[in-house]
């Protein structure tokens, strides 16, 4: 039998560990942990041991071959189960299996085929508001689009004051989140400091508006032809159960978080990317031109958007909307590879690293959506990519957010040409 291998370690202050320098730059410290220790690494964050795996065969033991043996963090059920509750992106084990295949019907290719029309026409909505020569801040305009078209095929909302005060009451509490995420700790929610002042007056926000309207769905039977709709119609095939209101709530939320802020950093990052590449903007404005010759384009279309849908992929390639996967947690000690990751050690997994690794994306700095011609994706290994995570718990609404993000792009494109203001640093 071999020698069980050594994890290598990041050496670092005692008791605090890493924290300072992952909480100054995490993309770098990530990157540097990769590039020194290699394909697998240790470090401490105050009292937590963590490993980064860096290796795609490694990512699928944990994702997959070995799944049933991780659970989520602690730190992220902290943060995230107080508005999440029990939703898919926090739920474990046989509750988590039996929701998303309760949820799967809701994103099937037909039902979210008919909500490309719908994307289109927000995205018009949008486009049309804007002025050539203007200079404005894009992410805002993406993050207003991406709100209005969750709201509407998840909610069938338009912008009603109600709806936009669902919005505003995420955008605080996802915003308070990512800040304890950064901190490396969450306040019990029971302390009344004003993080959690805050977070419990957006709750009363959300829970308060989205009550009457589960209820009143519930009331009526009637499929609006959007997501809320499909939740409160899910039946298990074998005994015919459906979602409590309260799990409707937490499932309702959990796509309005994740369907959201998401797509919005993937658009602006490809529109920036777009800016400083010109020839690139160039090659992707020929193509709408021949695709679309001028109309607003369908579901139909996006096949023959091939360039549009590189620009898409390298951008999240680059800027991948989720940088780090929630952190994984060791039920027991687990062997990868012969090396040991002893019970109750943290597992990080970084998209950000693995797409910029040379070994897979040669020129990985470099902006180059034409890399993902000839299928190039087919020649990767499993996991080197992966901008929606993967395994059992990769985004459920992948294909949503990829045909949002392609029509808005085209539309634009179709529009506009963009530029970085004079004095901006590229």
């Amino acid at each position: 039998m071999p020698d069980a291998k050594t994890i290598p370690n990041l050496q670092a202050p005692p008791l605090i560990g890493t924290l300072l320098e992952f909480r100054r730059d995490q993309l770098a410290f990530l990157t540097r942990v990769a590039r020194e220790l290699g394909d697998i690494a240790h470090y401490n964050f105050l009292a937590f041991n963590v490993v980064q795996v860096n290796r795609p065969d490694y990512i699928h033991e944990v994702l997959v071959a070995q799944a049933d043996h991780f659970h989520k963090a602690s730190l992220d059920h902290a943060i995230f189960e107080v508005i999440l509750g029990q939703g898919l992106l926090i739920s474990e084990g046989n509750f988590h299996r039996h929701q998303r295949k309760l949820m799967q019907p809701a994103f099937h290719h037909k039902r979210i085929s008919a909500y490309a029309d719908i994307m289109a026409q927000f995205a018009v909505d949008m486009l049309d508001g804007w002025r050539s020569g203007s200079t404005f801040d894009l992410h805002h305009a993406m993050s207003d689009v991406t709100r209005r078209i969750v709201l509407k095929t998840l909610f069938d909302a338009d912008d009603s004051a109600d709806a936009e005060r669902i919005a505003a009451a995420v955008e605080t509490i996802n915003h308070l989140s990512e800040e304890k995420y950064k901190r490396g700790f969450a306040f019990p929610q029971w302390l009344p400091v004003p993080e959690n002042r805050r977070i419990a007056a957006a709750l009363r926000v959300i829970d308060g508006l989205l009550k009457p309207i589960i209820d009143a769905r519930r009331a009526s039977g009637r499929d609006h032809g959007d997501l809320l709709s499909m939740l409160l119609l899910a039946q298990d095939d074998a005994d015919g159960s459906g979602m409590s209101d309260e799990q409707v709530r937490d499932e309702a939320i959990t796509l309005f978080t994740a369907g959201h802020e998401t797509t919005a950093n993937a658009l602006t990052w490809a529109f920036y990317l777009l800016a400083k590449h010109p020839e690139a903007q160039a090659a992707l404005s020929a193509e709408v031109d021949a695709v679309l010759h001028g109309r607003v384009p369908t579901m139909e279309d996006l096949p023959a958007l091939k360039y549009t849908d590189m620009v898409i992929k390298e951008a999240m390639r680059l800027y991948p909307p989720a940088w780090i996967l929630n952190g994984r947690v060791a039920l027991s000690d687990v062997q990868i590879d012969g090396y040991t990751i002893p019970k109750d050690t943290v597992v990080f997994i970084s998209p950000y690293v693995m797409h910029h690794q040379a070994a897979y994306f040669p020129d990985p700095e470099r902006f180059q959506p034409e890399r993902w011609a000839n299928d190039f994706e087919k020649s990767l290994p499993k996991f080197a990519y992966l901008p929606f995570g993967g395994g059992a718990r990769v985004c459920i609404g992948n294909a949503f957010a990829l045909m949002e993000a392609r029509l808005v792009l085209a539309l634009a494109a179709q529009r506009f040409s963009f530029s970085l203001p004079a004095g901006v640093e590229a």
